[in-house]
């Protein structure tokens, strides 16, 4: 498939994430207030979109309390600057198994098993434009820890998600999520042309190399919007590799803490690196409004 460069990229930023990153870096945001604060200067530098996960304010564990997400939400409409708001909606199915020689029962450390509703709970609540589908079961860097999504519960949250009006972004870690959710589209489930976000170098799903992530982005119908990012030091590469692939861009401390070697990043900054990737290959940033108009989104106040 030959390659069509994108002239117009919108960037989304990951401004917290689930990950346990919240000591490793001082800028990682805790708090709502915190959170909704490094998403406005992200949206500042440049940022169309940013994708939100809460923590507990103290520990910086992560959450799910519909409370943290509705202060984050009300924070980020309320400010002066606009910008497209995607909340998380892959907590509450996380399974962690017991030592190899006794899987069951499950360890209550870590285990978080919810229903469809309740892991949606939030995204009914908050109203955001888009909201996260992790579309599918995979292996995730811990020893004995699965992401958990089988097939009947997206359909379930694919459901109360189009029928709330909130876009899902479909994250797909590997080939087979494509493929699942080009099904979930064939059903109804979801609507057309769909959104993706392509996660690459995750533990252990699609590796990051250029072959696979190319075998990703040609699994991706040609009419669906993509974007695309890399973990840690290689998330600037794929700014760049993923312009070049005819898609959008996602950085942010979720997936990358440094700037430099030996320099922590600040939110913002890792915008305003890859704004300037995305400048200097002779591509437009687009704003929230024309980001909306794109994917046909609705900017709505939260219930």
């Amino acid at each position: 498939m030959p390659l069509t460069m994108s002239r117009e990229v919108f960037i989304t930023c990951a401004v917290t994430g689930s990950g346990a990153t919240q000591d490793r870096s001082p800028h990682v945001p805790r708090s709502p207030k915190e959170i909704a604060e490094s998403a406005i200067a992200a949206a500042r530098a440049g940022a169309a979109i940013v994708h939100c996960h809460v923590r507990d304010p103290d520990t910086g564990v992560p959450s799910r309390r519909v409370e943290l997400y509705r202060e984050v939400t009300d924070r980020i409409r309320d400010a002066e600057v606009d910008v497209v708001l995607n909340l998380t909606a892959g907590m509450g199915g996380d399974i962690v198994f017991g030592p190899t020689d006794a899987p069951l029962p499950l360890n209550p450390k870590g285990t978080d098993m919810a229903g469809a509703e309740e892991r949606v709970a939030h995204v009914a609540d908050c109203l955001p434009e888009i909201c996260t589908l992790d579309c599918g079961t995979m292996n995730f860097a811990e020893a004995d820890y699965v992401m958990t999504n089988t097939p009947g519960m997206l359909r379930a949250m694919g459901r109360m998600m189009t029928d709330l009006g909130v876009k899902p972004e479909i994250e797909a870690f590997d080939t087979g999520h494509l493929w699942f959710a080009k099904e979930l589209v064939k059903e109804g489930i979801l609507d057309s042309p769909a959104l993706v976000q392509l996660c690459m170098g995750v533990p252990w799903g699609a590796p990051d190399d250029l072959n696979t992530f190319m075998a990703m982005v040609n699994n991706v119908p040609q009419d669906w919007t993509f974007s695309a990012f890399a973990l840690g030091r290689n998330q600037m590469a794929y700014a760049a590799a993923a312009v070049l692939a005819g898609g959008h861009v996602r950085v942010g401390l979720e997936d990358n803490l440094w700037l430099d070697k030996g320099v922590l990043a600040t939110n913002a900054q890792l915008v305003e690196r890859a704004v300037g990737v995305v400048e200097g290959m002779g591509a437009r940033i687009m704003t929230p409004a024309e980001v909306r108009a794109k994917l046909g989104l609705v900017k709505r106040a939260p219930r």
